[in-house]
């Protein structure tokens, strides 16, 4: 009971703390002259992903190096399959052209270099170095792309509001601290009671971190997606999920790198199923979002059905249950085939309607 109410208590501080952390981060960013149009596309979106950034340092740091990674990985499948599974089912969401041809495919790039360096099993100093700079480099085209844009394009009313009223800097800055000691303090239960778990149930780390932690690490952006849903800003919810695994990606498992005493681990699970998984599901959203623009309501449960058999799986498989190899021929012989005949039809249906326009 003390560790299901330390996990509990864990993903509380973390959501107030990275909520606190963007406020004062936005209004820092805003004292010193930063467009709010920039704010929101870092400081904000960047902010929802702060959970995933101290649980996966702290695990790295403690030594639970494939922890650091199953939080990242299994964050990112939770982000589409589960968040924007569950914004469509509410509001089919609209697609913008700048996620379709800019912001998905750095996702899927971005997952593919994960996916090459834990051929290997690990991903090393190097190559967290790597995807820290590749950070660095977005975030600059951000804020480049953001200030050339100017400070009128939409999408900035809920960074506006924030910054509506001006407040002393010292106030932000206690604001930045004081997140960032949530974060810390919610990190260090999180891990030690996930940690717990998996010796108490028997399984590995990684099976609590791809899918109890990512998806307790991930509340801020069910929060910012389906109040976005709800209020009609439909884009702005699925560039919350796009924008939050880039980070997860770039920064979660490049500094969890660069802190760990040694590479972060990948197990052969992790290798051959998990992230394999991930590229699958950020490729996925390449046709789901081009055809029609619109990821609607149909397409959203099938995000939903992909994830509760993914999790599923991974229950069957870390328990080894009797029917694990009827669980998955079922998802390879039955499940995935729908879903790409359903990606093949409704590419075929926008080609079409483009081709009678």
């Amino acid at each position: 009971m003390m560790t299901w109410l330390m996990l509990f208590a864990g993903l509380v501080l973390l959501v107030i703390g990275a909520d606190t952390l963007v406020k004062g981060a936005a209004r820092l960013a805003s004292s010193f002259g930063v467009p709010t149009l920039v704010i929101g596309l870092t400081v904000v979106a960047f902010g929802t992903s702060a959970p995933e950034l101290a649980v996966s340092v702290k695990a790295a740091y403690a030594g639970q190096a494939e922890l650091a990674i199953a939080n990242a990985v299994g964050s990112n499948i939770f982000n589409v399959l589960f968040i924007l599974g569950l914004s469509a089912l509410i509001m089919p969401l609209i697609i913008s052209k700048q996620l379709i041809r800019q912001d998905v495919p750095i996702m899927v790039v971005v997952s593919l270099a994960a996916f090459w360096f834990v051929q290997d099993g690990q991903i090393t100093r190097y190559e967290a170095a790597v995807l820290f700079v590749g950070l660095l480099a977005y975030t600059g085209f951000l804020f480049y792309q953001g200030k050339s844009q100017g400070a009128s394009d939409e999408g900035d009313d809920e960074v506006a509001e924030l910054l509506k009223e001006p407040k002393p800097m010292w106030q932000s800055l206690a604001l930045v601290v004081g997140g960032l000691v949530l974060l810390v303090l919610g990190a260090r239960w999180l891990v030690q009671s996930a940690v717990e778990l998996a010796t108490a149930w028997g399984v590995n780390e990684a099976v609590i971190g791809l899918t109890i932690v990512a998806a307790g690490t991930s509340l801020p952006e069910v929060v910012t997606s389906v109040i976005a849903t709800i209020r009609g800003e439909r884009d702005i919810a699925v560039g919350n999920v796009v924008g939050s695994n880039i980070f997860n990606i770039l920064c979660v498992l490049g500094l969890s790198g660069l802190v760990s005493p040694t590479p972060l681990l990948a197990g052969a699970q992790m290798a051959a199923i998990d992230i394999p998984v991930m590229v699958a599901v950020a490729l996925l959203c390449l046709p789901f979002f081009f055809a029609g623009a619109i990821l609607n309501r149909i397409e959203g449960a099938l995000f939903l059905i992909c994830y509760a058999a993914y999790t599923w799986f991974l229950v069957a498989l870390a328990l080894k249950l009797d029917y694990l190899a009827s669980l998955q021929d079922a998802i390879v012989y039955g499940l995935a085939p729908v879903v790409l005949g359903y990606v093949v039809i409704s590419l075929a249906l926008d080609l079409r309607h483009r081709v009678r326009r």
